[in-house]
Order: structure tokens, then sequence, then C-alpha cells
């Protein structure tokens, strides 16, 4: 088979390609050239691409590049910028692989005749008795990644691979370095690529648009404070909100830009039963009932029960109330067994 194997430079990508020749298959290495700007983290520096070239060399398989740049800048950056004036808090790598990875990829290896293609996910595709596909959890419980390909639907699975699913992370990196691949020890990226390590998020979004101060209340209405940058504010935040250390822990519990205010209370005033999910996209047919709901790439499933509202979202009931999450942030649904994924959509 013809794949087309997605490299960022990393090692789970560079043992994905490795896997995919050793099983047989016809390999072409594909790095996608995202954000054009400064970058220090993530996975779209200079060096990285490099180091995906350096690894298709030793491998001996073709490599190429594709700019996505435009698409990324449309897809993901814009997004990511509108919505902190909107006071939501975006989650951009999701949104990557949604709009550039999993989607602008997957036609540009439809027009050069791939008949598949791979990425270095800590994910797994399965198939039922009656043939219809599964995504679920990586097998290295530390490493897994299915919270962010929750999107993938049954044609995409149909065409995706996933070589490293089913490794320990351990055992990845000793079989890179047991054939000396170059990016055998490379640290894994954990950041945002266009947000650099030196000037933050503060300085690329107060690079685009105005900041404005705010007012912090407590949940009363009182004012008790006043915070430099109101798009900047996150719901669950403690520090950097303007208020005196000392007494009790504060926590933002709501942000409303229009009036650039940001309301703080305590643990127990973040508590929610439920939640509204937004933009819901599912692995197969649509779900209600008893679920598990996962917040955060590395966060706990929780249960909870999802029922369908006549506005097309979905509406979260959670067994024990909850921190509130975040707007913008993904929410996904895993079945009883914490093992597959059902599907996610967007926090309102």
């Amino acid at each position: 088979m013809k794949v087309m194997c997605a490299m960022s430079g990393g090692v789970d990508s560079s043992v994905a390609a490795l896997l995919l020749q050793r099983a047989g298959h016809e390999v072409v290495g594909v790095t996608m050239k995202l954000w054009g700007g400064d970058s220090d983290t993530g996975c779209c520096s200079v060096s990285d691409v490099d180091d995906a070239r350096r690894v298709a060399q030793q491998l001996g398989i073709d490599h190429l590049v594709f700019n996505f740049g435009d698409d990324f800048d449309e897809h993901v950056v814009a997004p990511y910028v509108e919505a902190h004036t909107r006071g939501v808090t975006p989650n951009p790598c999701i949104e990557c692989n949604r709009s550039v990875k999993f989607a602008r990829l997957a036609e540009r290896a439809d027009l050069l005749g791939f008949d598949s293609v791979a990425t270095g996910h800590h994910a797994n595709i399965g198939r039922t008795i009656d043939g219809r596909y599964t995504l679920e959890r990586g097998s290295d419980s530390a490493k897994d990644q299915s919270y962010v390909v929750h999107m993938l639907d049954q044609a995409q699975l149909a065409r995706t691979m996933f070589p490293v699913g089913g490794m320990q992370k351990a055992d990845l990196r000793a079989l890179a370095a047991s054939i000396d691949l170059r990016t055998a020890t490379k640290p894994d990226s954990q950041d945002v690529c266009f947000i650099t390590s030196t000037g933050g998020r503060t300085s690329f979004l107060g690079e685009r648009i105005p900041f404005r101060s705010g007012t912090v209340v407590d949940t009363d209405g009182h004012r008790i404070g006043e915070v430099e940058s109101v798009e900047l504010v996150t719901v669950g935040q403690r520090k950097g909100i303007g208020l005196p250390g000392g007494g009790p822990k504060r926590y933002v519990v709501d942000v409303d830009t229009a009036s650039a205010t940001v309301t703080v209370g305590t643990d127990a005033d973040l508590l929610r039963d439920q939640l509204t999910i937004d933009r819901m996209s599912w692995v197969d047919t649509p779900v209600e009932g008893k679920v598990l709901v996962q917040c955060s790439a590395h966060g706990r499933a929780l249960p909870a029960t999802i029922d369908r509202v006549d506005d097309g979202s979905i509406l979260v009931t959670w067994d024990e109330p909850q921190r509130r999450i975040a707007p913008g942030q993904s929410v996904v649904a895993y079945d009883p067994t914490n093992t597959r994924v059902l599907g996610g959509g967007i926090c309102r």
C-alpha cells in the first residue's frame, strides 16, 4: 500500500515511518510547513523540518515538504486570536488536526494517489463486528492522544493509520535508538508552535489585538481589583488577576469581554452540574446516555450523561459537580469502558 506518513521531526512520527516501511508499505514522508513566524517550541521550527528530512534519508524514503501556511493562518491562528477577543480559551492544536493535518493533508494524499495517511499519534483504530471503524486510546496511557484526534469520522478513519498507537513510549524510543535514528532522544514537543517560549501568549496576542484593562469583581458584583488585559484571562485562572496575596484562594469563574469584567470566586463557585457542547462531531452514530467525559488532553475522564438538545448542541450532566470548563475547550466523550472515543465538541 502507498502511504503518506506525516513526519513532524519528532521520534513518534519517525518510528511510524519506520514501522510502515518494515510492514512492506511504499512510504513517503511528508512534513507540513505551517507557521512562518518565529517558533522555538512545538513542531514547526526549521530544525524540525530538517530532522524529518534526515530521518527520511536514514530510512531511504522520499521526503516532501508541503506549505500549508495559508490554511494554518486561516483555520488556526486567526480563530485563536479572535477567540481571545471574546474571552474564549481556544485549543489550537486540535483545530490544526481538524482543519489541516487531517483535512488538507488527506486532500493532498488523494491528489497524489496515496492509499492512506499515517501519523505518529498515540491512538488506535479498530473495527467492530459489522465493519465499522472505532477510534481508541493509545496503548501507552501516559502518552494517549485520542483526545486530540477525536474529530475523525468513519471516512477519515478508513484511510488513516496510527502505527505507534500500540507501543509504549519507552519501547518506541528504544527502537529508534537501535537503528540510530537522530530523533531517538529528542524531547516531545509540548507547546503551541506559534507561541514562543520567550514572548509567550502575551507578546503574540499583543501584536495582533489591542488589550483592554478589566475590572475584577466578586460574585456579589463588588469591585475588588483590576487586570491589565481582560483578553488574557481564562476561566479557572488563579494567578495574575490583579489581587493581593493572602486570604482565601480565588479563581476566575467568568470573563465578560464586552463589559471588560472578570468575576472571581472560591473553588466552590467554579463547580457546575452541567456544561453544553457545540460543534459536536461523532466517530460513528450519535450517542446518548451514560459516558465518560474528558475535558483536557491529559485530564481524567469522568462519569456523566449526555443528551442531545433541540438546537443541535449536547448537554453534559456530571454525576458529581465539576469545575467549570473554560469556553472554547474541547470536550470529548468516551464509552463507559474508557477505551473508545465516541465524539467531541467545543465547550460553550
